[in-house]
């Protein structure tokens, strides 16, 4: 088996070289059981359709066993079909809102995917749609443009999206009347809100046909992202690299004004263990970060992403009864206080606020995990 260390080296190395970083390949030759444990942890970080981009231009004894590469191949091209259906359905349903009179942008995914240099090579999820007006307002539009089942008014919603039914073509939409999940701590919440409320009213079209949120927005936005989910189940690698094309696509000056806006909202701790993790994953120049990298916390960052993989999917959420589950998930949770000491104790009081707003719904189903019950999706 190889090891684990190696195997994300080899992992780094590919992903380096599919964004440019390195232009040569520095791999030393790898046996089949070898490039078979990277390209299983390729699919649990949901990078391969970007490592792909470096390993088709591998040749001789660097290349992927035969029977490994046509397997690779397929799923790059099926990460790339997807991509062109979310692009389109992006586009029909930027000119649908349009036609209703609202500005609307997509945020993360489809919007992300085109800062890469092969914009079909990220594996894609769901469209995350914000639409201007409000809950009730954009509520009650939907309904009434057919996009959902309901034949009423009330619609099912998060704190900050409507979840939308999966389309017959299999893509999911999120239709975001607030442009992010923000924090658990009201305080720095409150700053987000006011900040990327007032920032994706300067979204601008792209040629894809939808519009895209500013960089600023961007740069804010997907770093809250990444802390509310590090601090509640976990990331991936696929977050680390959407953040690297964020960064290589800004200036300066605009890196500096983002950096000011942080402390205030919370997010410089994860900040400075993400600007690590991108230093020691992607090679990104000091210049172009953030903040300081903080070692510390990035070196626990890394760790927890390379064990539980994409969102955390593979980590803790396997192991055991779910009373194991429960434990592991808060012991973790709390050992990640240093993170934001403030945002931690929040996130506890919102869980059993919830815990206690659900017990209708465990005693309705007749159970103490609503996992498999259709629920709304927090991000």
């Amino acid at each position: 088996m190889m090891n684990m260390d190696k195997t994300y080296l080899t992992l780094f190395s590919l992903l380096r070289q599919a964004l440019g970083v390195e232009k040569e390949n520095n791999l030393s030759a790898l046996n089949e059981e070898e490039w078979t444990c990277v390209y299983q942890q390729a699919r649990k970080q949901s990078v391969c359709g970007i490592a792909y981009e470096a390993v088709k231009q591998l040749c001789g004894k660097h290349c992927p066993p035969d029977d490994l590469l046509f397997m690779w191949t397929a799923e790059a091209e099926q990460i790339k079909g997807r991509n062109k259906l979310i692009y389109e359905e992006a586009a029909r349903l930027t000119k649908l809102f349009a036609q209703e009179g609202r500005r609307t942008a997509v945020l993360k995914g489809q919007a992300n995917a085109l800062l890469y240099p092969n914009p079909f090579s990220r594996q894609c999820g769901d469209i995350d749609l914000w639409v201007e007006g409000g809950r009730k307002n954009v509520s009650e539009l939907i309904v009434k443009m057919g996009l959902t089942k309901q034949n009423n008014l009330k619609v099912e919603t998060s704190y900050h999206h409507v979840h939308l039914p999966q389309l017959e073509n299999g893509v999911t939409v999120e239709i975001h009347f607030r442009p992010s999940s923000g924090s658990h701590n009201p305080i720095t919440n409150r700053r987000l809100q006011k900040f990327l409320e007032a920032e994706i009213q300067k979204s601008e079209p792209c040629q894809k046909g939808f519009n895209m949120p500013s960089m600023a927005f961007a740069l804010v936005m997907q770093m809250s992202h990444i802390q509310r989910h590090f601090l509640s189940g976990g990331i991936g690698l696929r977050h680390i690299i959407d953040y690297y094309e964020l960064l290589t696509h800004t200036t300066q000056v605009l890196r500096a004004e983002v950096a000011e806006k942080l402390k205030p909202m919370g997010l410089h701790w994860t900040t400075g263990a993400v600007m690590w993790v991108l230093g020691e994953v992607m090679h990104l120049n000091r210049g172009r970060m953030l903040i300081a990298p903080d070692e510390k916390r990035g070196r626990k960052m890394l760790d927890i992403i390379k064990a539980g993989g994409n969102f955390g999917q593979y980590g803790w959420q396997e192991e055991g009864s779910i009373w194991k589950r429960w434990f592991i998930w808060k012991r973790q949770t709390w050992s990640l206080w240093s993170f934001d000491p403030w945002e931690i104790p929040w996130i506890e009081f919102d869980y059993w606020i919830l815990f206690l707003e659900r017990i209708p719904l465990r005693i309705k189903h007749r159970t103490l995990s609503l996992n498999g019950v259709k629920l709304e999706s927090d991000d």
